[in-house]
């Protein structure tokens, strides 16, 4: 049974994102408990505070990828982009260039 995100608690959705950053090799506890001004990397409550936002959001496209479960091909790949035609334009992939 699938479950949505906005029927879960706070602390069940922290749970889902830590593990999935755990899972796409990302150590969520290397990131400052405190604000670090000098360099002005995000703190743990900061990245699940936008994180829990971004999931309740929805979006469809990126809703369903999983990393590959192959390391070397898991960090070539990327999740479906949002705005495909921002990037392709940015890239000098629109219209077919």
């Amino acid at each position: 049974m699938a479950v949505g995100p906005s029927s879960l608690s706070t602390d069940q959705l922290n749970a889902f994102i830590v593990a999935r950053l755990a899972i796409s090799g990302i150590d969520f506890n290397l990131l400052p408990a405190q604000p670090d001004p000098a360099t002005g990397v995000p703190t743990q409550t900061q990245v699940l505070a936008s994180l829990r936002s971004f999931l309740l959001a929805n979006p469809a496209a990126v809703n369903g990828w999983r990393p590959s479960a192959d390391a070397a091909l898991g960090q070539q790949l990327a999740a479906p982009l949002e705005y495909p035609s921002i990037t392709e334009a940015w890239t000098g992939k629109a219209g077919g260039r």
